[in-house]
């Protein structure tokens, strides 16, 4: 790229050489992706912000440099108290990024693809433990939040220590980096949202995972809803005086539109602090936020995948027949569904061309690793997990071909719950009806297998709730009612789909195939289920199909693939048990009671 003129007091857009030829700019990330033709189809074109890269035309570009002694303040940045760098780099082209991260020695980048790598030491996920949500007394957050180990309350003069502290860390620099973007791919909902680092590497990251503006028009006396300071070289060493749990913290104050964050690298902080908020601020609104992945068909038809880590949620909902609208945060509104997020964030654990050939080809240029080992000659190695096992890639949307344009589809025609069912129990899938279908989406049921994590020996199952927990801000209840009320309002159906195991549980049974499993989800999303026959579950209460084109019988109905019936009556009682022991907490007083709607033990 040219380089970067700077002059006292001065921004200067800054892009592409105008001589570069097309090729060579859509290589380098640089090809404007507009809006598809079939846009109207889903949602009208004036609620949605289209998911581009940055544009051609270096006039037109976000990317600016601010230097001098009012940098700061041309950036936006001054009224958070920072007002002391020299020069603020904003809204960066990838190719300025790739430049920086270079200078920087931030990284290495792969020799196999060319897409930078980058080691976020210690932390090598989120830290959940560290995050904090500012409890102002009386206020609007503090009636609504879901305190407790998920929400931890901080005082008011604490997180205060902590913005100062982060602010006055910028103040030492030479340099910073500032990105404005937004979250949401629906106008009426959408959220503007700032991030100010201290490294390249990291505006790459929010400029792949966040809405990136396409001129700097559309930043033009920004004004965002949510600032986000991250100083991840800082510590707090005063965290036991604070009474907070480590020298790490995520402190986020809902009522002053600002967040800190001190000692971690880790990129999904960023992507998880704003998602968090977005749980927060639309179910205010009436608006379903949602952990689910999401996609259409040529005909229109929406669906929603949700489904915690191993469950296959990522791999169902890349279909070569249909559109990715996208793959882990999604909103529900009066219009439809869409995406909150401009980019994916994919582990790269075992990952494979053969097995996930979309997300292996979307690593290119552009495209970000974290925490993925390389060997000698630079070249990814998948299978490597002596670092961790949560490898990372993040990548601007538009490294998938097949994604809708828009990221938004017409209100959903079918919600997919998936489970991995270590104890095989439950069936490949299953129809829920209304109740059904809110008690599974409160359980979040999964199952963790031996070997995936320390110390764990046996099948053990894991509840989330919402398929989040970890992301919720207010009552997972309140959630549910409004998916409830979506669900009944465009008369979409719920089906739970197991993709663990069958025969029996690990050790003893099988997994179920991805044929099986694929030919359960073309069923729903064509409507060929509807055409089959099904019957109760004497236990669970959901409608289990008799036979499934594509599923060998006994697959279908689990208890016919046990040897051992009677051990299986057992098992499912066992895992009903769990279901219902877990469920304990969403009852009680001014909440919805879906627990009628939960597995009744067989006698």
């Amino acid at each position: 790229p040219p380089p970067l003129f700077l002059s006292s007091s001065t921004y200067f857009h800054t892009g592409l050489d105008s001589t570069m030829s097309a090729a060579m700019k859509t290589t380098m990330g640089l090809g404007r992706a507009r809006l598809g033709a079939g846009l109207t189809k889903y949602r009208p074109s004036a609620s949605v912000r289209s998911l581009s890269a940055v544009t051609d035309s270096a006039s037109e570009s976000p990317s600016c440099v601010y230097s001098g002694p009012d940098a700061t303040k041309q950036a936006g940045i001054d009224g958070l108290g920072i007002t002391n760098i020299g020069t603020i780099y904003k809204n960066q082209t990838y190719v300025e990024l790739a430049e920086h991260e270079e200078r920087n020695n931030e990284g290495v980048f792969s020799s196999h693809d060319g897409c930078f790598a980058v080691d976020t030491g210690v932390f090598t996920g989120r830290s959940p433990s560290d995050k904090w949500i500012v409890k102002n007394e009386g206020s609007e957050s503090d009636k609504n939040l879901w305190w407790g180990k998920v929400n931890q309350p901080m005082k008011p003069e604490v997180f205060d220590e902590l913005f100062e502290k982060a602010v006055n860390h910028f103040n030492t620099l030479d340099k910073a980096y500032v990105f404005d973007g937004f979250c949401g791919a629906s106008l009426a909902s959408q959220k503007k949202v700032r991030f100010v680092h201290e490294l390249a590497w990291q505006q790459h990251f929010v400029t792949n995972m966040f809405i990136r503006p396409e001129t700097a028009a559309d930043i033009a006396d920004f004004d965002p809803d949510f600032t986000i300071i991250n100083a991840c070289s800082q510590v707090n060493e005063k965290w036991e005086e604070h009474g907070l749990n480590s020298e790490v913290a995520v402190a986020v104050n809902i009522e002053k539109k600002v967040a800190v964050i001190l000692g971690t690298w880790y990129g999904g902080e960023n992507k998880k602090g704003i998602f968090s908020l977005m749980n927060y601020w639309l179910p205010l609104e009436g608006i379903m936020p949602m952990h689910c992945s999401a996609n259409i068909g040529k005909d229109g038809d929406t669906a929603l995948f949700f489904g915690l880590s191993g469950t296959g949620k990522t791999t169902l909902s890349a279909d070569p027949d249909r559109n990715l609208i996208g793959d882990d945060e999604h909103g529900w509104d009066d219009d439809g569904t869409f995406n909150f997020e401009g980019g994916c964030y994919a582990k790269t654990i075992n990952l494979s061309e053969e097995t996930e050939p979309d997300i292996y080809r979307a690593i290119k240029r552009d495209a970000m690793l974290e925490n993925v080992h390389l060997d000698a000659d630079g070249t990814p190695d998948y299978f490597n997990v002596e670092k961790t096992q949560n490898g990372r890639v993040s990548y601007p949307i538009h490294h998938i071909p097949n994604h809708e344009p828009s990221s938004t589809g017409s209100h959903p025609q079918n919600v997919i719950f998936l489970t991995c069912d270590a104890f095989g129990v439950l069936p490949p899938v299953s129809k829920l009806n209304s109740g059904q279908a809110m008690y599974q989406f409160l359980s979040g049921y999964t199952a963790k297998v031996a070997g995936t994590e320390r110390g764990v020996t046996e099948p053990e199952a894991t509840f989330s709730a919402c398929f989040g927990a970890a992301f919720l801000t207010i009552h997972p209840t309140r959630y549910a009612d409004l998916l409830s009320k979506k669900l009944e309002e465009h008369g979409s159906d719920a089906y739970l789909v197991n993709t663990g195991w069958s025969g029996g549980g690990v050790g003893v049974g099988e997994r179920m195939s991805i044929g099986a499993t694929r030919a359960c989800i073309s069923a729903i999303l064509d409507g060929s289920i509807k055409d089959v026959e099904f019957e109760q579950d004497p236990v669970f209460g959901f409608d289990v199909p008799k036979s499934l084109p594509g599923v060998p019988d006994n697959v279908v109905q689990p208890r016919m693939a046990w040897e051992d019936k009677d051990s299986y009556d057992a098992q499912r009682n066992k895992l009903a048990e769990m279901f219902q022991k877990n469920y304990e907490k969403f009852t009680g007083p001014g909440v919805t009671d879906y627990t009628a709607f939960g597995p009744q033990l067989q006698k």
